[in-house]
């Protein structure tokens, strides 16, 4: 070969060689690169994540702060969302590494729901980001479709949505959908004769009683479609006393609150349009007869005779929802794209002087997508009276703090009316003494549909009673 081919070949080689070596290179600076963005990327999703936890953090300690402890909420009032609140995000030496940013949306109206977006980014990478939003919110009680501080039956005809719990024991010969559960292991049903029995049990048909504790009991997912529970956590009634004082103060600040009436009650009904009428109840219809009356506390027609208008007519819902009556109230009617928190108590409390409300004729939502809710808290019972409507349907959360949710005993003598022939409640009930709509005579209602609400589990109306102070995270995405 000779020395011209040799010297341009070494030249071509070297130049290959170059090139591979410049590729390599520039190969290594780019997956350099890369790497340390999805390191910092990786770092920011981190401080993010941090971001949220911090705020869960400080919801537990400030409940109801929305603005991360400052005293402004945006730049623009009004605001949908507060901040950009900065913090800085340090490693375990104490070093700057990065930032959060948050945003808080502060709940509605009748719900505990706080939407909370954090954004993490590092130092060195600081148009690097990654945003992460959660939902946090505090369950109430209408996350129960029934809950009761008693002993509790749902007899055949019986069809319940929704989770169930007892303080004590259960008799359920319905149908469940959801899960059934007692604080109890087990109980003495006063309704069957023998040794106690398991604190969720069932007689119904086609194999009859649950075997007697300690044999399991049997399978029956044609009664428990979603299972059922024993020696589960109680609840606390107690505790409802305080929300009766506070819904009180609220209703005096900016909702409604009526002194106690001077005569028997008051009976308030509810229109689409956003208003409502309150009367003064003057008279009820009287006892049948004497053969009607039963040995039950309280007993009477519950059903209004005479009424007086308390002008104006067609007040305004509140602002903040919240209707206190110091008084026994009946109520009715319909709202529209509403959230209503209606109560009804005396203080100081004392068992002699205990309201209660009372429902008998419908009481209903035209939305069925969370945006209508009216909860309904008595101090001693939430009655359906003697001449209640055929076929009533109660939309609603109902509790009912000393008493119990339901209908007193009325017999034949008490005319055609002591039988009626359905009942729906799509809601909730939280009963202190032992629910029912119909007695074991097949007197009351003969059908009885208990439709759970989810929609009111982490927004229930304005102010009703929560089943704990503490944020949990219902839902978790990124967003960026």
């Amino acid at each position: 070969m000779k020395k011209g081919q040799v010297l341009v070949t070494i030249i071509v080689l070297i130049f290959v060689i170059l090139l591979f070596i410049t590729g390599l290179v520039s190969w290594a600076t780019i997956s350099q690169r890369v790497s340390r963005k999805i390191i910092a990327l990786e770092k920011a999703f981190h401080i993010a994540e941090a971001g949220n936890e911090y705020y869960r953090w400080h919801l537990a300690h400030a409940r109801e702060d929305y603005q991360d402890g400052q005293n402004w909420c945006c730049q623009n009032p009004p605001c949908q969302w507060c901040g950009p609140y900065i913090h800085d995000y340090k490693d375990k030496n104490g070093k700057i590494i990065g930032q959060f940013i948050l945003k808080i949306k502060p709940p509605p109206v009748g719900s505990t729901i706080v939407t909370v977006q954090s954004t993490g980014k590092v130092i060195n990478e600081p148009f690097l980001k990654r945003t992460i939003e959660t939902k946090l919110a505090i369950p109430s009680w209408t996350k129960y479709a029934v809950a009761a501080n008693d002993k509790m039956r749902f007899g055949e005809g019986t069809t319940v949505y929704g989770e169930i719990h007892s303080n004590d024991g259960i008799c359920f010969d319905g149908v469940a959908h959801n899960i059934v559960k007692s604080a109890k292991e087990t109980y003495d049903d006063p309704d069957h004769d023998g040794p106690e029995e398991w604190a969720v049990h069932t007689h119904a048909p086609p194999t009859g009683q649950d075997p007697f504790p300690p044999n399991p009991w049997n399978n029956r997912p044609d009664i428990f479609k979603a299972g059922r529970q024993v020696s589960v956590p109680a609840i606390d009634f107690a505790s409802i006393s305080g929300d009766l004082s506070e819904i009180r103060t609220k209703a005096q600040q900016n909702g409604y609150y009526f002194a106690p009436s001077g005569a028997l009650g008051y009976h308030i009904v509810l229109k689409p349009n956003d208003v409502f009428d309150i009367y003064r109840v003057t008279s009820l219809m009287p006892r049948p007869s004497i053969l009607c009356t039963a040995n039950q506390d309280g007993w009477g027609t519950w059903s209004i005779q005479n009424q007086t208008l308390l002008p104006p007519a067609n007040r305004p819902f509140p602002s903040n929802g919240l209707i206190f009556v110091e008084d026994n109230l009946w109520i009715d009617g319909q709202i529209n794209t509403a959230r209503l928190t209606i109560a009804s108590a005396k203080f100081p409390e004392n068992p002699s002087t205990n309201t209660s409300i009372t429902i008998n004729n419908d009481l209903i939502y035209t939305n069925y997508d969370g945006q209508d809710a009216i909860g309904l808290i008595a101090q001693k019972n939430i009655n359906v009276g003697l001449y209640s409507e055929d076929d009533l349907q109660i939309d609603g959360a109902l509790i009912a703090k000393n008493g119990r949710v339901g209908r007193y005993y009325y017999n034949s003598y008490c005319g055609s009316t002591y039988v009626r022939s359905k009942i729906t409640l799509n809601g909730m009930i939280g009963t202190n003494k032992r629910y029912g709509f119909a007695y074991i005579d097949n007197t009351g209602y003969q059908v009885r549909n208990i439709n759970y609400d989810p929609n009111l589990l982490y927004a229930p109306p304005p102010n009703f009673p929560l089943t704990s102070d503490q944020y949990i995270t219902i839902s978790w995405r990124e967003i960026k």
